[in-house]
């Protein structure tokens, strides 16, 4: 036993080290958002589009907004599209907010939601739409007041807003519909729900078992909504930050799970969310144990927890910018990506959290996570854009990333200005799966020594007496960790290792990598 247990803190050890080399060399792969909020018009707009000269204003302020965005390598906006039972964009079923007009249900004179959509894709970024579930206003407020109209007692009063009702089986169907038509009349790459759960006010009669059920019941028909027609269109939500009381950490009564009955693990599990974007607003031991829950139940999705940075204006908190660096650094260690909340306190570059993430920590730009499960169709094709002085370029090394989810055009736009001696061109699909080109492959293959694999069993070469590794790590062409096996012999079982190219590096306790070579499991 004592064995096994100095083997599990070695091992420990090196893959945090490992880690730690992730987030020094910015990793290829990981989200990176904000939350740009639209209601009041406090992220976006700042001036009401009401004339032909104002509406121009009104998109350049957005376009403004995306050039630091993307200046920064942030690669998905989470925009607010369904405010308080009003809309960004001209809806069959609610009326226009008026954040974009000055007047609610006054048209500003364009498709907003459509228009981010196509500043977004032109600077390789997603646009989730944010779609604020239960809450709809003000009592007397337009959102709440049309709902109150078509559906009656529908919509409950606390205090002085109105709330769907989610023990009502219409919230579901309408909040479902409301979603169809979204994903249906545009190209946007996810469904981001925002408060989907029972409000924190609500006197909750029933047990917290049905009081969950009735939320996962809306989950599941707006889920089904969505990927009906588009499966590659992204499902998630922003549940609260800590998940449930962990056995060594209370969340001070203020969890998903229990308190407001969101069992948003669960939505991972059981395939009907692909990523959360839990709101951390907490600091130090409210944060660090619950991120690592959250990191250890991903069940294979796409988690970047919400970072509270509007903590680092003094009118909003005391936090500093260390507090906000430290929780980076962390979750990055523990391969999940960062949301900012939101996005004027990120552009506004607070205590400097613009410049650190701009020129230190996404140095670089980065691919979205692939999705590997669920149903797959034939998407869009897209271009990624690598550049370097050596040949053959390596597509694994983030800092050859120059562009990503380009169209063709575009990317011969780019090469024209690029300085460097060698570049190569990879597919991206709305999946982000990516494809590397044959030509490329075979030459990265032919300038790397090829170890034997039959589909089941991998030949290295045995380990020799002055090589310092504990373990041989199996990584895909594009870097990501997919095994860590220890190096004591020359065969290994790849079985459980999908088809696909891979490298084989050993390791050692310094987190220092060796390319032992490259292999291609085909079954």
């Amino acid at each position: 036993m004592k064995r096994i247990y100095t083997f599990m803190l070695l091992l420990c050890g090196i893959i945090s080290t490992y880690a730690q080399s992730l987030y020094e060399n910015n990793p290829k792969r990981e989200v990176r958002a904000v939350w740009l909020t639209t209601i009041g018009g406090i992220d976006w707009p700042h001036s009401y589009a009401q004339s032909t000269y104002s509406i121009e204003k009104q998109k350049n302020e957005l376009r403004q907004i995306l050039d630091q965005l993307q200046k920064a390598n942030i690669n998905t906006v989470l925009l607010q599209t369904r405010v308080r039972g009003t809309m960004i964009y001209p809806s069959n079923y609610e009326p226009w907010d008026g954040c974009l007009s000055g007047f609610p249900g006054r048209s500003p004179g364009y498709d907003a939601l459509q228009f981010a959509i196509e500043e977004c894709h032109k600077r390789g970024m997603e646009l989730h739409a944010w779609v604020v579930t239960i809450p709809v206003g003000k009592w007397d407020g337009l959102g709440c007041r049309t709902l109150r109209k078509k559906f009656g007692n529908l919509i409950v009063k606390i205090g002085l807003d109105g709330y769907m009702n989610p023990q009502d089986a219409r919230t579901g169907t309408y909040l479902a519909n409301i979603c169809r038509e979204i994903t249906r009349n545009y190209d946007i790459d996810g469904i981001h729900l925002d408060y989907i759960r029972y409000p924190e006010t609500w006197s909750i009669k029933v047990s917290r078992e049905r009081g969950r059920q009735y939320i996962t019941d809306i989950v599941k028909k707006i889920s089904y909504a969505v990927k009906t027609e588009k499966p590659w269109v992204k499902m998630s939500c922003s549940p609260i930050g800590k998940y449930c009381d962990l056995t060594r950490y209370w969340s001070h009564g203020w969890n998903a799970y229990e308190k407001v009955c969101q069992d948003a693990q669960a939505w991972l599990r059981d395939g009907l969310m692909d990523e959360l974007f839990p709101m951390m607003y907490f600091r130090d031991n409210q944060f660090f144990p619950f991120a690592i829950d959250w990191s250890e139940n991903n069940y294979g999705k796409i988690i970047a927890p919400g970072l509270g940075i509007y903590f680092l204006d003094p009118r909003e908190g005391q936090w500093k910018i260390e507090d906000v660096t430290r929780q980076m650094y962390e979750l990055r260690r523990i391969h999940l990506g960062h949301t900012f909340f939101r996005n004027k306190f990120f552009v506004d570059n607070h205590q400097g959290i613009y410049d650190f993430t701009r020129n230190d920590f996404d140095r670089y730009p980065a691919l979205v996570p692939e999705m590997t499960w669920g149903k797959r169709v034939p998407t869009e094709i897209r271009y990624n854009l690598y550049a370097s002085d050596t040949y053959p370029v390596d597509a694994t090394d983030a800092r050859n990333l120059l562009a990503i989810r380009q169209t063709r055009e575009s990317i011969n736009h780019i090469i024209k200005g690029v300085d460097k001696k060698y570049t190569l061109v990879t597919t991206i699909d709305r999946y982000n799966h990516e494809e590397i080109p044959e030509q490329a492959i075979h030459t990265a293959v032919s300038t790397t020594e090829l170890l034997k694999c039959d589909g089941r069993t991998l030949q290295v070469e045995e380990k020799p007496s002055t090589l310092d590794a504990k373990f041989i790590l199996i990584e895909t062409l594009q870097g990501t960790p997919v095994k860590t096996y220890p190096y004591n012999k020359a065969t290994i079982d790849i079985r459980n290792i999908r088809e696909g190219i891979y490298y084989a590096k050993s390791l050692n306790s310094k987190g220092i990598t060796h390319k032992l070579g490259m292999f291609i499991i085909k079954r």
